[in-house]
C-alpha cells in the first residue's frame, strides 16, 4: 500500500481526528475513505440511461430565456 504526505493546518488536522474517532476508524482509513468518494465518478448504467430520457424537459436555452417574476423575499 502507498504512502503519501500531505501538509495541512491545524485546524484541518484536529477536525480531522475527531471526525475519525467519532466513526471509529483510523486518520488514515477515513481520509482515504474521503478522497476515494470524492475521486471516483462512476455511475451505474441505469443512472447513465437517465440521460435524455425525458423528452419534453426543456433545454437549457428555453430556461435561459425564461423571463420569470422572482418571488418577494423576506426582509431581515
Amino acid at each position: 500500500m502507498a504512502q503519501v504526505t500531505i501538509y495541512i493546518d491545524n485546524n484541518l488536522e484536529e477536525n480531522i481526528k475527531r471526525l475519525a474517532k467519532n466513526t471509529g476508524e483510523s486518520i488514515s482509513k477515513f481520509i482515504s475513505k474521503i478522497l476515494e468518494q470524492n475521486i471516483s465518478s462512476n455511475w451505474d448504467n441505469e443512472i447513465k440511461d437517465l440521460a435524455g430520457s425525458w423528452s419534453d424537459f426543456p433545454t437549457i436555452e428555453d430556461i435561459k430565456n425564461t423571463q420569470a417574476k422572482d418571488t418577494k423575499r423576506e426582509e431581515f
